[in-house]
């Protein structure tokens, strides 16, 4: 929702979106997804994508309203069947080499009285139809962007205390600090950032790691161990075509992938998560040799049993993910019940799928090639955040040193 935003602020979140992001080339073609109650600001992006000579644009549009009144009202079998032109509406991302820019403003509470069975059922049959597509995206095979916008009733739940207008104006303010917009030069601060992420993962490659334990006063006591050639990636992540990208915007981490076999012991989350339009609270896991032995959660307990057993990957991390807690969107105090948001105020793990890109060569490998050496395969890929202000985390070496990565939740470096 746009409201009575300065139209200038938005061309330059647009401008944001579309050099530093997607990194849209001359001549490319952009598919943006966008939901049908922020087709003004789709708009802006389109026409900021035509300033810098884009071939063409596509607008896939999403409607959650209208999906909600079809998880309400038509049998599941039905649900799972998903059209061939959503398919080809993805796929055709993927053959034309276009960037592909997602903006998102969901209703964190929108889906809350959907069964969980639909949900998940409908989460796993879409993750199956749209695999070319996520592979294609998880490979960096293409330049892909996620940003996000208000709506009225994200920012309720973010700012409850407020009226409707105001709520969308706070929230619409917060995203511009996370997105350096408030900056005289945002482009060049983006630029910074990015360079200031490429160090902390230099530092992090060249310590020839195999382990990570996390410690902290809610009841986190995790080994992760690491896989042989692995890699750390902050923003600024190159696509196979060699054209640098920034895949979440805002984002303030640097991140990996753990071995599947390779992590032992409890971890609880720091923050609920919004997943398929419920909220997890209070929740965590206990790990043995990889695999999810235990779980809790107080509440969206259903939901969170049936992400865990989508399928056999799905009961394994994929993603390792540093941010300290000293990070401008942690600094803002707010819960914003929206993962790309929470999980840069907070270090964080993701259930499900690896980024092969986290591994030396990884994207030219193949799905075995990569179980092989330790990588997760996963329909799934859901990130939770684990990061608190007492958090610690040792490194150990492959010759067995001790390395200090974070020290009362933040970098020690």
């Amino acid at each position: 929702m746009i409201g009575n935003i300065n139209i200038n602020k938005l061309f330059n979140y647009a401008e944001l979106a579309i050099t530093i992001g997607v990194n849209l080339q001359e001549n490319q073609e952009l598919v943006i997804n966008a939901d049908v109650t922020d087709c003004e600001f789709a708009r802006i992006i389109a026409q900021t994508a035509y300033k810098h000579k884009a071939k063409k644009v596509t607008i896939m549009w999403r409607d959650e309203l209208f999906t909600k009144l079809r998880y309400e009202n038509e049998d599941l079998e039905n649900l799972v069947n998903i059209p061939q032109y959503q398919i080809d509406e993805r796929n055709y991302a993927v053959e034309k080499n276009a960037a592909y820019l997602c903006i998102l403003s969901e209703d964190p509470n929108l889906m809350k009285d959907v069964s969980p069975k639909i949900l998940s059922e409908t989460s796993k049959a879409k993750n199956i139809a749209f695999q070319k597509f996520y592979d294609a995206s998880m490979k960096n095979q293409i330049r892909w962007n996620l940003i996000a916008i208000p709506s009225v009733s994200w920012a309720k739940t973010v700012f409850p205390e407020l009226a409707e207008e105001d709520a969308v104006n706070k929230l619409w303010d917060y995203i511009f600090k996370t997105m350096r917009l408030d900056k005289d030069n945002p482009i060049a601060e983006w630029k910074n950032h990015i360079e200031s992420l490429k160090r902390r993962s230099k530092i992090l490659n060249n310590s020839n790691l195999k382990e990570l334990h996390y410690k902290n006063s809610i009841g986190t006591d995790l080994t992760i161990g690491l896989p042989e050639n692995y890699l750390f990636e902050g923003c600024g992540e190159k696509a196979l075509d060699g054209i640098p990208f920034v895949a979440n915007m805002p984002t303030e981490e640097i991140f990996t992938a753990p071995h599947r076999l390779k992590v032992d012991g409890k971890v609880v989350a720091s923050m609920p998560l919004v997943y398929n339009g419920t909220k997890i609270e209070n929740f965590g896991f206990v790990f043995e040799k990889g695999k999810i032995v235990d779980f809790f959660a107080e509440a969206g307990y259903e939901v969170l049993k049936n992400l865990i057993e989508t399928d056999e990957g799905s009961h394994y991390l994929g993603e390792v993910a540093l941010v300290q807690h000293n990070s401008p969107i942690r600094n803002l105090n707010t819960l914003f019940y929206n993962t790309l948001f929470d999980e840069n105020a907070s270090c964080h793990l993701a259930i499900g799928e690896a980024y092969p890109s986290c591994l030396k060569e990884g994207s030219s490998k193949s799905k075995k090639e990569l179980f092989e050496l330790g990588l997760n395969d996963s329909l799934e890929h859901v990130d939770f955040m684990i990061g608190t202000e007492d958090l610690q985390i040792e490194g150990i070496t492959v010759d067995e040193k001790k390395v200090t990565i974070f020290k009362d939740g933040n970098f020690a470096f």
